[in-house]
């Protein structure tokens, strides 16, 4: 457990401690909204390389994690960004040539995963996946799973509900628990010793970030007061679960972070372009991650009126009138 300790560390710093060759990862957020983009280009800068990813259902973060070749498996519900990938580009050719191991799950069942690490129970039961390939399609092998202990023996077990006196449920499927060495989420506020908030949808980073040994938490705005102690059932992430704290402003981009800004459609689409050619994409690695020195000079990059484009309007949380093909 953490101490009441200011734990504000810079992005460099904060990956370099907690980001490690082979370590179990997680990073937050949903499709294009709130990914820990700046942690993201830095564990790639950095590169850190066989992750073992586990995550929701995300979408730019992890793709641009496994085109740089940092992961070697995953586990996920779904990989896409809406309309600009319903698959992510390098998530997708990774798989078809063999260089990723991906094992699937429910979006239900990867929540309760990270709900079973952050109570510290082995496993939740469920009813999700009964009747589909989910049960019978497993991604990492009976001999794998035997030489890393890490990895649970079995991806999932049915078995006969022992209480269907009172429910008509013949069969449960029991999830294994998820624990990961860090997990890296972006949030709209966080104070200097980790309490963490978030607006709007919160998806499962509250259960990833609890499940987790470390947290680095990227923020918007950093609290350096009590300011946040005032209202704290809006609070959803406690300072002791957080190991460090990173001032991040337009720390998610080129993903949304609501109240804050929008998604950039014309990175996104600039992108996929890349992403789908394998002649070009070391290209884009080369200008937009490796060519900058942290997410600051990224931003720079892109300049100011890409950024006015996206910001968010107060009233609604969103970029009003953007052109969103």
């Amino acid at each position: 457990m953490n101490s009441v300790s200011d734990k504000v560390m810079t992005l460099q710093d904060a990956v370099r401690k907690y980001a490690f060759d082979g370590c179990h990862m997680s990073i937050g957020g949903f499709t294009i909204n709130r990914n820990p983009m700046a942690a993201v280009y830095e564990i790639i800068r950095q590169r850190i390389r066989r992750i073992h990813l586990y995550a929701h259902s995300n979408g730019q973060g992890v793709d641009e994690l496994v085109g740089s070749g940092c992961i070697d498996r995953l586990e996920i519900a779904y990989g896409g960004n809406g309309r600009f990938a319903p698959t992510c580009v390098r998530f997708k050719k990774a798989v078809q040539n063999g260089s990723l191991m991906v094992e699937d799950y429910s979006n239900y069942q990867m929540t309760l995963r990270f709900m079973a690490g952050a109570m510290g129970v082995p496993f939740l039961p469920t009813r999700s996946s009964l009747g589909t390939d989910i049960i019978d399609k497993w991604g990492f092998s009976s001999e794998l799973r035997k030489t890393d202990n890490r990895l649970p023996n079995e991806k999932l077990i049915v078995m006969d509900n022992p209480f269907t006196n009172w429910t008509d449920a013949a069969k449960v499927v029991l999830v294994p628990a998820i624990t990961t060495d860090v997990t890296f989420i972006h949030v709209q506020k966080a104070d200097i010793y980790g309490t963490a908030r978030m607006e709007g949808l919160t998806f499962s980073d509250v259960e990833q970030a609890k499940s987790a040994r470390h947290v680095v938490v990227t923020c918007e705005e950093l609290i350096k007061n009590d300011a946040l102690r005032a209202n704290p059932d809006s609070n959803q992430i406690p300072h002791f679960c957080v190991s460090a704290v990173v001032h991040v402003p337009w720390g998610a981009y080129p993903t949304a972070c609501y109240h804050h800004y929008d998604y950039d459609p014309t990175y996104l689409n600039e992108y996929r372009k890349h992403a789908e050619n394998d002649d070009l994409y070391p290209a884009w690695l080369d200008r937009f991650v490796y060519g900058v020195s942290n997410h600051q000079a990224l931003l720079d990059l892109r300049g100011e009126a890409a950024l006015e484009a996206i910001r968010a309007d107060a009233r609604t949380g969103y970029a009003v009138g953007l052109d969103r093909r």
